[in-house]
């Protein structure tokens, strides 16, 4: 199901996991090494916080498994923020660690934790998935309440009269239907309902907006401290949200899919600087097809359509669309905060990933900041027996990136 395709890991087969990075194509690239067991979670990257949960601050160049960190193979999913990683379980407990100076690790006091650490104001509660920002969780449970905690500085715990910030989660009261899916950005979040509709909370788009779009009234949704229904989304059935540093993505249940806020990188595949309503990319950037997944990194996204053609579009600078670009200025950040439209760049079209194109198929995306990660599923043997399952999770921070995951049964 496309709701599920936003955090899903792969089927029952073997699967291979590539990267690209930095102008290299993932068919150009290696495959990822150094994961070792397959059943235990890896690390590498930036650690400043302890964020890689290994028990020390120093960065890792070469995965690392993580030891008494919880049974092999229970992983279900894995992300981070600007300087904090968040684990859940197949039992629904959730594992947090790295930096805690505004409490979004939500274990009750600011001091960072440099080992994964079982949330304990959450135990009895599953948590069903977990979405974090740049210095705040949002937590999704298994019975459609959103939890929040960490820095309220621009109302992205969605709790209006709430203090600056909240070391413990708490209920977002005004969520007040079953939720079936959450996301994060930089300051602010989004919530997607069991009846279609998208809410946004969190004040992170709105100087974004009032600069680039001077002299026009800004939605609601964009300046609440609230859940605040998103607007231009009335007459579409909304299954799952993403979020980027200042931009939302929504997909619907049939395989539209519309985006709003900054477009300073092109990843909205508009000509605007600044999309203040959900704006709807059209099918044929698609060949037409329906879009069944998609995946939203800092400044770029990937999508994912009904034959399993994947797609890049966004901010390329760091090779991070998996693909070269013809001319050499789509490599370049363009310069739009003193005008309301640009030059549209190649990097600003959905085009797809042909390397990625074919037998194999893709099952789960992990953009990052400059980095993404797939998870391929291969053909076996059929006398191998072996049938491991690999989840890949990253964060989307701009200063430091890391790949946390590979959980199998």
């Amino acid at each position: 199901m496309a709701r599920e395709s936003c955090v899903s890991g792969a089927d029952s087969a073997a699967a291979a996991l590539f990267a690209w990075v930095r102008g290299s194509a993932p068919a150009l690239g290696e495959r990822l090494r150094g994961f070792g067991d397959p059943g235990a979670p890896g690390v590498c990257g930036a650690n400043s916080y302890g964020q890689l949960g290994l028990g020390h601050r120093e960065d890792v160049l070469l995965p690392q498994q993580l030891s008494n960190f919880c049974e092999p193979g229970c992983i279900k999913s894995v992300t981070g923020g600007g300087g904090h990683s968040a684990a859940v379980t197949d039992g629904g407990s959730l594992f947090v660690c790295g930096l805690n100076k505004d409490g979004q690790l939500g274990l009750g006091h600011t001091e960072d934790v440099l080992c994964f650490t079982i949330c304990k104001p959450l135990l009895g509660c599953p948590i069903l998935q977990v979405a974090c920002g740049w210095d705040f969780t949002i937590m999704l449970t298994e019975t459609g309440q959103v939890l929040s905690c960490g820095s309220n500085a621009f109302g992205q715990l969605g709790v209006p009269h709430g203090p600056r910030r909240c070391v413990v989660p708490q209920a977002i009261e005004l969520l007040r239907e079953k939720v079936v899916c959450v996301a994060a950005g930089l300051r602010h979040a989004l919530a997607t309902t069991v009846s279609g509709s998208v809410f946004q909370w969190g004040t992170g788009l709105a100087s974004s907006g009032r600069r680039l779009c001077p002299g026009q009234t800004l939605p609601l949704f964009l300046t609440a401290k609230e859940p605040s229904r998103v607007t231009g989304l009335e007459n579409s059935t909304a299954v799952c949200v993403v979020a980027g540093s200042e931009h939302s993505a929504s997909l619907t249940d049939t395989g539209e899919l519309f985006v709003w806020g900054r477009n300073k990188n092109g990843q909205l595949a508009s000509l605007a600087a600044f999309v203040l309503l959900p704006q709807r990319i059209d099918a044929c950037c698609f060949q037409d097809e329906k879009v069944t997944a998609i995946w939203s990194g800092w400044t770029h996204l990937v999508a994912q359509t009904e034959t399993g053609k994947m797609f890049t579009w966004g901010r390329a600078d760091y090779g991070q669309l998996g693909r070269r670009l013809e001319s050499p200025e789509g490599q370049k950040p363009h310069k739009q905060d003193s005008q309301l439209t640009f030059r549209r760049p190649q990097s600003s079209v959905p085009l797809p990933l042909r390397c990625l194109t074919g037998a194999a198929k893709v099952t789960s995306v992990v953009p990052g900041a400059g980095t993404n990660m797939a998870c391929v599923e291969m053909a076996l043997s059929p006398t191998s027996g072996l049938h491991p399952q690999y989840r890949l999770f990253s964060h989307h921070q701009e200063s430091s990136l890391w790949a946390v995951g590979l959980a199998t049964r």
